[in-house]
């Protein structure tokens, strides 16, 4: 295990963006996917509650995890996007980024964090109820999935 995690910088939006089309061509199985429009990752650089935690292997980013703080009716952490890149998979690297995540919510003392999943990942959706989320919501192809910190 020689990777180690940080907050995402700016500069590493374009990799950022190559490992979201890489998820989602694995999700849908297909090439035609498109990845972030310009300016869609900003907000997670500007220094707010919201950030992108990524996994570094020497100089690669190899896996990331998007992470919006919601201040609405009831404050909650969304999980957006989760991406590890295929010859990391399997490695713990999602866990640690889910940690990180669950990790900073009880720093912020945001009591629930939750996500949603597709229902044909069947690998996530495996990771996530291990990790103790619980179905919410069927919402059709994908399911809503929370857990309480």
């Amino acid at each position: 295990m020689s990777w180690t995690f940080r907050k995402a910088e700016k500069k590493d939006s374009d990799r950022i963006n190559e490992l979201f089309i890489e998820m989602l061509q694995t999700i849908y199985n297909t090439d035609r996917v498109n990845g972030y429009s310009e300016g869609d990752l900003d907000r997670f650089f500007d220094g707010r509650d919201e950030w992108v935690c990524i996994a570094v292997d020497g100089e690669k980013i190899i896996a990331f995890l998007s992470i919006e703080v919601h201040h609405e009716d009831e404050e909650y952490i969304y999980l957006d996007d989760l991406s590890v890149t295929k010859q990391y998979r399997n490695s713990g690297i999602g866990t640690e980024l889910i940690r990180k995540a669950e990790g900073y919510a009880k720093e912020i003392h945001i009591s629930a964090i939750c996500l949603h999943v597709e229902k044909s990942n069947t690998a996530a959706f495996r990771l996530y109820e291990r990790l103790g989320y619980g179905i919410y919501e069927d919402q059709g192809s994908r399911y809503l999935m929370i857990k309480n910190i």
